[in-house]
């Protein structure tokens, strides 16, 4: 190609940067321009929450390479000879023409500028809920640098407390940065659970107890009314089960992806509302491809097409266009939606599909919920994970993998993700050869722990029941046996209150089968649920028909319990 070859990207943050680097690898004599609208470009937008926390102590950290250069105008333009126009907005396309009107910002001043290759990596826009009060002073949205200078500017000024509208991702990371420092936290959401995008109900109800026990509110299942302000500044949320002091005001409620360009210049747009584009990553107009959160991806296992904004997608599908627009015929694949967090020191991580969507897909589902740890018992610095494999019933195939904790349980997800991406069953998770030693892991790691109960459900071994549902029989007044086989004193501890529950420490229980009615369903619990296994394997070789264990048995248990 020659020197006089044209690309232009429409979006100068993660996805259109990295096209921009990768283009210019392959293409060294192109002429390569990034059309930006605001001034900032090539920002880390998640790093924002840990800059308002403090954990990043300078704001230019978030424009600056790993050797400590500013990512602006002249670092593109001296490093990397790409042409950078800031404050500069892609007002349509002349795709017969091949050429965009750019309008420069500051001085109304309107030009074309031509192409042979066009990136639309126009990204995405926080969705705005109708509520009133939404102008008010100290109300913020959290999906841009200067957001989170102005959070940061009013929290360092003194703010009694905050109420955050949305439970999600973004949500949730801006809640745990007002933690952080030190702010009274109410997080308001919708929907009956936290992370809804991200964790099941089971998983989430757990993670909620936890949360508020450092120091999170949750107002969850409420619907926020409108917000109200004195003097023109924010002072509360009114929900419709109340209402809520409030100094400081952040609506997190999801985004949409920007495709007002791409719509009127006659491009396709897909079922999700994202540009559709093909494997290549090309839109419906051959010479022009999109990329990041302005575009729907197909689903790596249902094979859907869904929305799922993530800076490591957009990331990925930067180098992907970056070859095509260079002549190759590399391939995105699709994704998992793979998606880590931390919130108030609690690491949260899910890839595939979720167990409410599985089934909503068809899938006839199998799970298993496992408290484990991410290191050997014996080694102090352990930390408790709680992990939940979905998998087809049938043949054990993976079809997705969540968890949470204080310990690592990115590591296990990441693995997941690399397993169900090839095909992976339960049973190749057992098979895969990874490290261990005690500050990383137990001997069979705790995925494959996971992994070894889904296999014992297949095989007949076990047959589970999850809290929830033991709880609906106790409130239903069910007839069973609620067989608890932990010690006396770890009873004492913490227990489920019912006239129900029998107790037999699992080292007597051979000897004590005679106390233990034969005719009816009996439900084993213990901690965190390997004795209650073990219990199961001796009453059912006894020749006890109905016997089922608690998964997670008390650790998974998210209700209320009794001491002493």
């Amino acid at each position: 190609m020659s020197g006089r070859f044209k690309v232009v990207i429409i979006g100068g943050v993660a996805a259109g940067t990295k096209v921009a680097a990768r283009a210019r690898r392959l293409l060294p004599e192109a002429d390569i321009t990034i059309v930006e609208k605001d001034r900032y470009i090539s920002y880390a937008g998640c790093g924002t929450p840990y800059y308002i926390a403090g954990q990043v102590k300078e704001f230019d950290s978030l424009f600056k390479t790993a050797y400590g250069v500013v990512r602006d105008e002249d670092y593109f333009l001296s490093e990397r000879d790409v042409k950078v126009l800031t404050g500069t907005r892609a007002s349509s396309i002349d795709r017969a023409g091949k050429r965009v009107e750019i309008i420069r910002l500051a001085t109304g001043e309107r030009s074309f500028l031509e192409y042979d290759r066009l990136v639309l990596a126009t990204g995405s826009t926080p969705v705005v809920p109708p509520i009133e009060g939404l102008e008010l002073k100290g109300v913020y949205r959290l999906n841009h640098p200067e957001d989170a200078l102005a959070i940061k500017s009013a929290v360092e000024q003194g703010v009694s407390s905050a109420v955050i509208i949305g439970a999600g991702l973004i949500g949730m990371e801006a809640a745990d940065a007002l933690n952080k420092m030190n702010v009274p936290v109410n997080v308001v959401e919708l929907k009956n659970q936290v992370l809804p995008g991200v964790l099941d109900e089971d998983l989430a109800a757990l993670l909620a107890r936890r949360l508020k026990r450092n120091g999170i509110g949750l107002n969850l299942g409420r619907k926020v009314l409108r917000i109200e302000g004195e003097g023109g500044r924010v002072a509360a949320v009114v929900t419709d089960q109340g209402r809520l002091e409030a100094g400081l005001v952040i609506v997190a409620v999801g985004v949409r992806p920007n495709v007002g360009l791409a719509r009127e210049a006659g491009l396709e747009i897909g079922e999700t509302g994202a540009i559709k584009v093909n494997e290549y990553l090309q839109t419906s107009d051959p010479d022009i491809y999109a990329l990041g959160d302005c575009v729907e991806n197909t689903h790596l296992v249902s094979g859907r097409k869904v929305y799922i904004p993530l800076a490591s997608t957009a990331s990925r599908q930067g180098r992907v266009v970056g070859d095509n627009v260079a002549g190759r015929r590399t391939r995105f694949k699709g994704v998992l939606g793979t998606t880590v967090l931390r919130v108030t020191g609690i690491n949260i991580a899910r890839t595939g599909l979720g167990e409410a969507q599985a089934r909503d897909l068809g899938y006839d589902v199998i799970t298993a919920l496992n408290p484990a740890t991410d290191g050997t018992h014996y080694y102090s610095q352990h930390g408790r994970i709680f992990l939940k494999i979905i998998a087809d019933a049938g043949t054990g195939r993976l079809l997705g993998v969540q968890g949470f904790g204080p310990g690592d349980v990115s590591k296990r997800v990441d693995v997941a993700a690399a397993a169900i991406t090839f095909g992976a069953t339960a049973g190749d998770l057992h098979d895969l050869d990874t490290g261990y030693a005690p500050p990383f892991a137990t001997p069979i790691d705790a995925l494959a722990h996971t992994a070894n109960i889904i296999r014992n459900k297949m095989e007949g071994l076990a047959e589970g029941i999850t809290p929830a549902r033991v709880r609906e029989k106790l409130r239903r007044g069910d007839d069973f046996v609620f067989l608890d086989v932990r010690t006396g004193p770890q009873f004492k501890m913490r227990h489920i209150k019912d006239g129900r529950v029998m107790l037999i420490p699992l080292g007597e229980l051979r000897r004590r089968l005679d106390e233990i009615p034969r005719d009816k369903e009996i439900v084993v619990s213990c901690m965190v649920g390997v004795r209650a296994y073990e219990a199961l394997r001796i009453l059912k070789g006894a020749g006890f028909a109905d016997v089922k264990f608690m998964e997670g048995s008390l650790e998974a248990w998210p209700y209320e319990t009794e001491k002493g």
